[in-house]
């Protein structure tokens, strides 16, 4: 900000010389030492003020956010944060991922996982919770209840949140269905909190998209999710400050 001078594509390169460096170069002995020396000060000042803190975004969440049956490199957590990475957008994405956990195990762990957080916690929790509920068939009242508690637990400490929708297995019926894939829309406007509407959004059913149980997303799968989301994510981001 009127420090630094056009380089190529537009940007600003800092330098931290100008007029602390033309009395310097007209400066004797002692001096010129001392201008020396407030020169590196600056530079360094110059390269702290420049250098962006990552953004430290939490996935919470199942075996969709932990990466069953994949490399680390593979998981969603690993992926989004490459994909934020191209973007340009400085990012440490941690898995807090647990494969088999319901609303209600990972309500149970939120304080610890919080706890593993950054001083001040996370800049965006992505909640990705629900999946095991609904292949359970359990009462989507609890699954409502437990991601509501999550919910208020996050906005006590002024955590912003994405939250990831899921949707019932169609073999549990209309009624069923229609009680579960409600919540997560009814929970975002509750909370005001923004909403991705369904995690697995064009990876569901896609055999080549999925690991042989038809459930878990495979590398490319991981790959499509991360690609839908990545908007959402950002918007998250910019929305937080």
């Amino acid at each position: 900000m009127g420090n630094g001078s056009p380089c190529r594509g537009g940007a600003v390169a800092f330098q931290p010389y100008g007029a602390a460096r033309r009395l310097f170069n007209a400066a004797p002995g002692r001096a010129r030492v001392a201008g020396l020396l407030a020169v590196l000060l600056l530079a360094v000042a110059g390269r702290a003020a420049g250098a962006a803190e990552p953004v430290h975004i939490l996935a919470f969440g199942d075996s969709l956010t932990a990466g069953y049956g994949l490399a680390e490199a593979d998981a969603f957590p690993a992926r989004l944060q490459a994909a934020l990475a191209a973007r340009g957008i400085a990012a440490r994405v941690r898995n807090a991922g647990v494969s088999g956990d319901t609303t209600a195990t990972g309500r149970a762990r939120l304080d610890w996982a919080l706890a593993a957080a950054p001083a001040g916690g996370p800049d965006l929790v992505i909640l990705e919770l629900g999946a095991n509920d609904g292949l359970q068939g359990l009462d989507p009242a609890r699954t409502r209840a437990n991601l509501a508690a999550i919910l208020e637990v996050l906005a006590a400490r002024d955590i912003p949140v994405l939250l990831a929708g899921m949707r019932a297995p169609p073999n549990l019926g209309r009624a069923y269905g229609a009680a579960f894939d409600g919540l997560y829309a009814d929970l975002a406007r509750r909370y005001g909190v923004p909403l991705y509407p369904f995690f697995l959004d064009g990876v569901a059913a896609e055999a080549r998209l999925n690991q042989g149980d038809g459930i878990h997303p495979n590398a490319d799968g991981v790959g499509e999710i991360v690609r839908r989301i990545l908007p959402h994510v950002i918007a998250a981001l910019e929305a937080a400050g």
